[in-house]
């Protein structure tokens, strides 16, 4: 089959507060934030090597309550880290809960202000 697709361009995620969401994608995760066409709701673009994040500020049709505990079994967004360590400090710092994956890779979930699952895994 001759698939069109040649790369992922970005993901968007739903968030309540931009600017808190600012704090953990660049403040704990290290995101570059990168210039966002003047649209009209707040959010933020952020890079991520070749692709991006895009936050948006915008209602939550989906519950946030009763999502599992453990992000591996939600939806989640995954990055690579280079140093899966520097990034459990960080977290721990924050007072951010994670569990470890349960794949026995070198990986771990947590969640960002707006209970988004995210998967952390070491290069």
């Amino acid at each position: 089959m001759n698939n069109n697709i040649s790369s992922l361009h970005h993901v968007s995620l739903i968030v309540s507060d931009t600017d808190r969401s600012l704090e953990f994608y660049c403040g704990i995760l290290g995101l570059e934030r990168v210039e966002r066409p003047a649209l009209d709701f707040p959010g933020a673009w952020l890079q991520v090597g070749g692709q991006q994040i895009h936050l948006l500020e915008l209602s939550n049709p989906d519950p946030t309550d009763e999502r599992p505990r453990h992000g591996g079994r939600d939806r989640h967004t995954a990055f690579s880290v280079q140093d899966l360590n520097r990034v459990r400090q960080r977290l721990d710092e924050a007072g951010i809960e994670y569990t470890m994956s349960r794949s026995g890779r070198e990986a771990l979930f947590c969640r960002d202000p707006d209970g988004n699952a995210i998967e952390l895994i070491g290069e």
